[in-house]
C-alpha cells in the first residue's frame, strides 16, 4: 500500500485527513494507531510520514481541514450574509452538532491535557481559531455592526468557549429547544451591537 497509482500527492493528504477524522473518531486518540489510519487510506505507513510527522500532527491537521470545510460552505451558502449573522449560523448549529471536527475538538482536547506532542500543535490550531474570530469581530466593528468598545480576543475566547463546549455537551447528554436557544442568542448578538444601535432598537415606535 505505498502510494496509489494515478493519485497526487494533494489527494493522497486529503485521503489520509478523511481516514485520520474517521478513525480517532471511531476509536479515539488512545485507541488509533498510525496504520489503522494508512491501512483506512489505503496507503502505507511510509506514506503517511511523508505527510505528516506524527499521529498528534494528523490530528490537528485533520481538524484544520474539516474547519474549513464548514467555513467554506457557509461562506459559499450566502457569500453577503453579515458577520454578525454568520456568528448566529454558527451558534444555532453548535448544539445539534454531530459532526468529524466535533469528535476531532474533543479528543484532541483530551489528549493535550495528557500528551505534549499534542498540546504544542493544539495550541497553535486554538491560536489560529481565535486569531480568525477576532478578525471577524474586528471587521464587524469597521462595519458598525458590533460596539466598537469590544475586546476582539475577549470575545473570540468566548466564542471558542461556546465551541469546544458544545462539542463536549451533545444533544444525546443535554439537549436544547432551537428556537429558544436561537432567541438567546440573537438576545446575546444584539447586546454586543454598538450602544446607539441598540437604544434604537428598543425604542418605541
Amino acid at each position: 500500500m505505498g502510494r496509489i497509482a494515478g493519485v497526487t500527492a494533494a489527494e493522497t493528504r486529503e485521503r489520509l485527513l478523511r481516514a485520520a477524522a474517521d478513525v480517532f473518531a471511531q476509536r479515539g486518540y488512545d485507541g488509533t494507531r498510525v496504520a489503522d489510519i494508512a491501512a483506512a487510506a489505503g496507503v502505507s505507513n511510509g506514506a503517511l510520514y511523508a505527510h505528516f510527522g506524527s499521529k498528534a500532527d494528523l490530528l490537528v491537521a485533520a481538524l484544520h481541514a474539516h474547519g474549513r470545510r464548514l467555513l467554506a460552505g457557509l461562506f459559499a451558502a450566502d457569500p453577503n450574509r453579515s458577520i454578525t449573522d454568520l456568528l448566529l449560523v454558527i451558534g444555532r448549529w453548535l448544539p445539534r452538532r454531530r459532526d468529524a471536527p466535533g469528535h476531532l475538538v474533543v479528543e484532541a482536547l483530551v489528549a493535550a491535557r495528557r500528551d505534549q506532542d499534542v498540546a504544542r500543535p493544539m495550541r497553535g490550531y486554538v491560536g489560529e481559531r481565535a486569531d480568525w474570530i477576532a478578525g471577524l469581530v474586528r471587521a464587524a466593528q469597521t462595519g458598525g455592526e458590533l460596539d466598537p468598545a469590544l475586546s476582539p480576543d475577549a470575545l473570540a475566547h468566548f466564542c471558542l468557549l461556546l465551541s469546544m463546549g458544545g462539542a463536549l455537551v451533545t444533544p444525546d447528554l443535554h439537549p436544547v429547544d432551537d428556537a429558544e436557544w436561537t432567541a438567546l442568542l440573537t438576545r446575546v448578538v444584539t447586546a454586543l451591537a454598538p450602544a446607539d444601535t441598540t437604544a434604537q432598537s428598543g425604542a418605541p415606535q
